[in-house]
């Protein structure tokens, strides 16, 4: 009896202490938490399955390999569909969502089976592309068939479908590198499109290099040839197409180096003009600031699809591994590479009056997150009536939900004034995660990646954005997409910067100034 009172006593001054106390380890499963009068740093989870930035309940999305379905009046986005413990040989079946916008995605499971045999060329899958040829009113996968216990590691391969539904392997056709002097373990991520000829084209990935096929049908291809390449590392995820006036070429650099392992672009009026930017890429980038780059290093595998008025382009945001929040967000693959697969992340491409190409965002994501927040002040150092002044100035916001969109509007009193959005925050951390709009120069901008607070690393190396120009106004209108952990921000639509930021839901968030004063405006929150 006596023991059962003390563990009475004891179990009541420890619900009391729970009920009063706002700190992280304080907000137990069983605990009442204080949401609106509380301010400090809480350890959330993502959900089973995003629902914006689309992954999967189970395992997650590899390349995307999107295309427009006009049959049925809506974007296919086929990915490889990765597990956590995946077959040493079979793996990377294809996967499938379908959108008609963008924002909303529906599952449609399994397309295309792996190989059921460690012998068999396909027995893992690897990227390719989807089209519908209407004089056969054939559907067509041309894929890659991964095995390193066959002769070429890598050959391209195809299926057909009537319906989109029932798919057959033709497994009496292959396309080997060596059969035409390339590689036999880089020949990989074949991309078709019509070129300026009226046929068929397919471009394939190969070691340093792109190889070109053309066809009358779809079954047939003759080698074309090789884009004259200078470069010393491997380009990936090919995906050609025109818009307007001009012809594109995206690309993934798969190069493991924290500057290059980017979603970039070439273009030319010309498709043969297209090809031949590869000879001297340094001569040859876009006129747009920033070397073709169009998103940071936390956005790969990215290739586009058109519906004949919008085209989008569907990358992957890496997952990224750790014990705690805080070592995963810096664990960002500086240096070296990321995390691969993760959640489709959704742009929809900007086409400037000069040709040049960034990153917007979608139409539909704006009505998606529909539902008006809060965006109340709980904590603030140098703020006052929306102007922040100051080193270390900022103004602190409440908690955001687990899909957020917040808007806002800063403008700078000069042409180097410094600020940043830091998500993440308590007003007991020690550590946060930051996008700092940089100058690089006076007339030039990049967003940088920072852990800020008293224990903080500070910069983190290989997740930055890329040079784009100071507004002439000094104003930047600001859109911020969450979904989970995925987080995507666009700046007055010459700016995308993607990034996976763990523990953003039921955390606080900021506006920070550094030096000089900024002025705030049109802060909204909505969410869904």
């Amino acid at each position: 009896m006596k023991k059962t009172m003390i563990y009475s006593a004891f179990a009541l001054i420890m619900s009391a202490s729970l009920l009063t106390a706002c700190s992280d380890e304080d907000f137990s499963a069983d605990a009442p938490k204080d949401w609106a009068g509380t301010a400090t740093f809480f350890t959330p989870t993502d959900e089973a399955g995003f629902q914006t930035y689309y992954n999967p309940a189970i395992g997650r999305c590899g390349d995307p390999m999107p295309f427009y379905d006009q049959k049925a009046g809506e974007f296919k986005v086929l990915y490889l569909q990765e597990y956590e413990n995946n077959a040493t040989y079979n793996y990377h079946p294809i996967w499938g969502v379908s959108t008609k916008d963008g924002a909303n995605y529906e599952s449609l499971g399994e397309v295309l089976a792996t190989g059921t045999s460690s012998l068999e060329q396909d027995a893992a899958l690897g990227t390719g592309c989807c089209v519908y040829n209407e004089n056969d009113g054939l559907y067509y996968i041309y894929y890659t068939g991964h095995n390193p216990n066959c002769a070429n590691v890598e050959a391209v391969m195809r299926a057909t479908s009537p319906d989109f539904k029932n798919w057959t392997k033709d497994n009496l056709w292959m396309m080997k590198g060596d059969d035409y002097g390339y590689s036999t373990v880089d020949f990989r991520d074949p991309q078709i499109f019509v070129a300026e000829d009226g046929l068929w084209h397919m471009v394939i990935a190969s070691n340093l290099k792109f190889a070109e096929f053309k066809s009358v049908d779809l079954r047939t291809w003759e080698h074309v040839g090789q884009f004259p390449m200078i470069w010393d590392r491997m380009c990936e995820c090919p995906d050609i197409f025109k818009m307007g006036n001009y012809w594109y070429m995206v690309y993934s650099e798969g190069y493991k180096a924290s500057w290059s392992r980017k979603v970039k672009y070439m273009m030319a009026t010309t498709f043969e003009g297209l090809k031949a930017c590869f000879y001297d890429p340094g001569a040859n980038w876009p006129k747009d600031g920033h070397e073709g780059v169009l998103d940071s290093r936390a956005f790969y595998a990215g290739k586009t699809a058109s519906n004949g008025t919008d085209r989008y382009i569907w990358g992957w945001c890496p997952y990224r591994t750790g014990a705690t929040i805080h070592d995963k967000n810096i664990n960002v693959g500086a240096g070296g590479e990321p995390n691969w697969s993760g959640a489709l992340v959704c742009h929809k491409i900007i086409q400037h009056n000069d040709g040049t190409l960034t990153l917007g965002e979608v139409p539909a994501m704006a009505s998606k997150y529909s539902n008006n927040g809060d965006a109340s002040v709980v904590a603030s150092n140098g703020y006052n009536g929306g102007t922040l002044s100051g080193n270390d100035a900022y103004v602190l916001y409440n908690r955001l939900g687990a899909h957020n969109h917040l808007s806002l509007t800063v403008k700078t009193s000069n042409n180097w004034d410094r600020f940043g959005i830091s998500l993440v925050r308590g007003t007991d951390s020690d550590r946060y995660y930051t996008m700092v709009v940089n100058p690089e120069g006076e007339d030039t901008r990049k967003v940088n990646f920072e852990q800020e607070g008293s224990a903080g690393k500070g910069f983190i190396e290989g997740i930055d954005g890329y040079n784009f120009a100071r507004p002439l106004d000094n104003t930047y209108k600001i859109d911020i997409y969450t979904d989970n952990s995925v987080m995507v921000m666009y700046i007055n639509d010459v700016c995308a910067y993607t990034n996976r930021i763990y523990g953003i839901q039921k955390n606080c968030w900021s506006i920070n100034n550094y030096g000089g004063n900024i002025s705030i405006s049109d802060v909204k929150v909505s969410q869904y």
